[in-house]
């Protein structure tokens, strides 16, 4: 069972940075590969960024690229989403997930949430206009 803990979450004003950070408390931290995702009030839970266990390997939701870089520390069981440029549209609970690698193809990195196994419990960001 892998427990993911989010921090770093809040409010900040349209243009602005936050980096989110994920800690997972499985000792294979390596051996998943991490994901976030974003789920806004009314609207279904969306796929942001993920990252290969290697962290080599990287893929975007075509609305964050070039804003947002998601990255890890297998030596800290952590995973981090810097976002920049942020815009009011970005305001959601960002959730952090993990898929174990035994289960994907070599480089898959997937981007349904149906294929996580574990996720965290949410942080709010939240960007004014």
């Amino acid at each position: 069972q892998v427990q993911l803990v989010e921090s770093g979450g809040g409010l900040v004003q349209a243009g602005g940075s936050l980096k989110i950070s994920c800690v997972a408390s499985e000792g294979a931290f390596s051996a998943h590969v991490m994901g976030w995702f974003r789920q806004a009030p009314g609207h279904e839970r969306e796929f942001v960024a993920a990252i290969s266990w290697s962290g080599y390997i990287t893929n975007y939701a075509e609305s964050v690229k070039g804003r947002f870089t998601i990255s890890r520390d297998n030596a800290k069981n952590t995973v981090n989403l810097q976002m920049v440029s942020l815009k009011p549209e970005d305001t959601a609970v960002y959730y952090c997930a993990a898929v174990n690698t035994d289960g994907l193809r070599y480089g898959e990195i997937p981007s349904d949430p149906r294929e996580y196994d574990y996720w965290g419990q949410g942080t709010q960001v939240t960007v004014s206009s």
